[in-house]
């Protein structure tokens, strides 16, 4: 039989379940704008039944409602396609922000760029070509090539700049990372003691899950859910977080990088010293950035490698102005050949004597002479302890051959052999500055604006001292006012090496004629365009990338946060819907009350 307050624990239980549930909508409300939490919902069940006796045997008797969970709305699989979405979106919006800072560096939009300096430094050259006399004209031509070599240091002193600060915010990921993965440990311990109870720990798994949201920006994840609610956190085979035990992320010892001079740092794991390699996210893109910025540096190192080697072979072969200097000069090298310096006596047809310098470098080192090696990508720079680097000697004759060529070449009168120096990126971009011998005094005189005619054949004499010309030529200059190689080391700007008109005479230890040129085959305004060109390609494909991958990463947010996001307008129809029920309830068992109350003291009142 039935009890008599049967009724009563029905309404009761009623009551209780819609107050749990309207303080869960207060708190979905209360939480509607809090990052990372999830919209929760009561669970409700029947009570159990009740077999009463009936006249026909017996009847299932209905005992209210009870809660049998608080849960949260949470869809894992669109979580999991979240973090993945994510990492792939934080490493082309990190790609693409470090494109804007390479553009910045460069800045053709910009009258203090390479662009700009290479244009300045051409029209230089075409000026002197027609006004090869003028010294205001030569001192232009000097000045300008320290204005590009001065702006190609500039450029790559910012991308090691560059290099350093990727370093520094990888330093500060890693310290990020490490937090999140301490705080998701904690969690983990928190969520297993709270759900032994048989509970759901639903604020703490938000808060863990906005945790792992953050950590997917800077690295792939995979995420496992153990029996125990405890996350396992895996990123490319590492495990970051195993329950309530962790790895901890740190940066190597330095590694100096002579190439491109800065020092390298890796990633590893300080448990066990093993290195680990991010394949999304941040961490991955300011990886990949470090190596993009070192290609930038490697493309300024060939632009200063054909200064070094192509430009000046060329500005090799024409003849300075500076004839009183050289005259004095030209004696002494005959009377002792101990000099360094490098002239070249001409004589013409009408049997004048000319003299002027030759054979020097325009950029680099006066001691040097610069060759590229295409296989090692770098220059050889040849130094000799002492010599010349060339003292040509054009003896009038009479008879059918008029003219007769001997030259010194690369002459070293020491017992050792040459000093070769293997020079790569930074160094050879620090190599690239305007000659000293043209900086100096009257140093513009020395620019080799004028041509002059040379003998194909070369040979070493029998103590191998020097390299020897054999053969006849026309050799003979036409002035101060000629700039014949003036016009040839302009075409190296805007030509491709197989439209060149320029035989470049043979060298013992370069091989100038035909040679490998480090920016290839194409001219040097062209090279710098292509690279440029490409950058700003590169440029718009990552931001193509970026918005394309925003869209993908907007759908994947909005399908999750179309389950776990608070609604207002469902969360406004609950509350009034267990409002009502609440008060239903309530009045229910306010009339439940008042049928007790007349049955217990009111029944048997009458003959009293």
């Amino acid at each position: 039989m039935r009890s008599t307050f049967a009724g009563l624990n029905t309404m009761v239980r009623g009551i209780n379940a819609n107050q749990l549930s309207e303080n869960t909508v207060g708190h979905n409300i209360s939480n509607a704008n809090t990052e990372g939490y999830s919209r929760q919902h009561v669970n409700l069940a029947a009570v159990d039944m009740r077999k009463e006796s009936a006249i026909y045997g017996q009847v299932a008797v209905g005992q209210g409602v009870d809660s049998t969970s608080l849960t949260r709305a949470r869809d894992i699989y669109a979580d999991k396609q979240y973090w993945s979405e994510n990492s792939t979106s934080a490493y082309y919006t990190s790609r693409a922000k470090e494109y804007d800072k390479i553009e910045a560096i460069f800045n053709d939009t910009s009258l203090e760029n390479i662009q700009n300096s290479v244009q300045e430094f051409y029209k230089a050259w075409s000026s002197l070509s027609a006004n090869a006399s003028d010294s205001s004209t030569r001192i232009t031509v000097v000045e300008k090539g320290k204005v590009l070599a001065d702006r190609i240091h500039t450029t790559a002193q910012k991308m090691q700049e560059q290099i350093d600060a990727n370093y520094k915010d990888i330093a500060l990921n890693i310290t990020r990372i490490n937090d999140y993965t301490d705080q998701i440990v904690q969690l983990n311990r928190s969520i297993m003691s709270t759900e032994a109870t048989g509970c759901m720990a639903n604020d703490l798994r938000d808060q863990r899950d906005l945790l792992v949201d953050k950590l997917s920006s800077f690295v792939n994840l995979n995420i496992y859910e153990d029996s125990n609610g405890m996350y396992s956190v895996v990123s490319n085979g590492v495990s970051l977080v195993n329950g309530i035990n962790k790895l901890t992320l740190e940066l190597s010892d330095p590694v100096a990088n002579d190439a491109y001079g800065i020092n390298d740092y890796s990633i590893i794991l300080k448990e066990s010293g093993i290195s680990y390699q991010p394949t999304n996210g941040t961490l991955k893109a300011q990886i990949d950035q470090i190596e993009e910025d070192k290609s930038y540096i490697d493309y300024l190192a060939r632009m200063s490698a054909f200064m070094l080697t192509t430009f000046n072979h060329q500005h090799m072969q024409g003849i300075g102005i500076d004839e009183a200097e050289c005259t004095a000069t030209y004696a002494k090298i005959l009377e002792d050949k101990t000099t360094v310096d490098t002239n070249v006596r001409i004589v013409t047809a009408e049997g004048n004597v000319q003299t002027g310098t030759s054979g020097i470098n325009f950029f680099g080192a006066t001691d040097k002479v610069y060759s590229w090696d295409e296989t090692n990508k770098c220059v050889i720079a040849h130094e000799y302890t002492k010599g010349w680097h060339m003292m040509v000697q054009v003896y009038s004759q009479e008879g059918s051959v008029p003219y007769y060529g001997q030259g010194f070449v690369m002459a070293n009168n020491s017992e050792t052999d040459p000093i070769d120096r293997t020079m790569k990126a930074i160094d050879i971009i620090e190599e690239l500055n305007v000659s000293t011998l043209l900086t100096a005094e009257n140093g513009q005189n020395k620019v080799a604006a004028r041509s002059w005619g040379y003998t194909d054949t070369l040979r070493l004499s029998e103590d191998k001292l020097l390299a020897v010309y054999d053969g006849y030529s026309k050799a003979e200059a036409n002035g101060t006012g000629d700039g014949t190689n003036a016009v040839d080391m302009s075409t190296l700007f805007n030509m491709n090496q197989e439209n060149l008109k320029i035989d470049y005479v043979a060298r013992k230890y370069t091989g100038w004629k035909n040679e490998t040129r480090s920016i290839g085959t194409i001219s040097f305004e062209a090279y710098y365009n292509q690279r440029m060109t490409a950058l700003g390609s590169d440029a718009e494909t990552m931001d193509s990338k970026v918005k394309a991958q925003d869209e993908v990463l907007i759908q994947v947010n909005e399908w999750r946060q179309s389950v776990s996001a608070v609604n207002w307008n469902e969360e406004l129809t609950n509350m009034i819907m267990f409002q009502q029920g609440y008060s239903a309830c309530s009045r229910c068992l306010t009339t439940m009350d008042e049928m007790l109350d007349r049955l217990i003291n009111s029944t048997g009142v009458v003959g009293r």
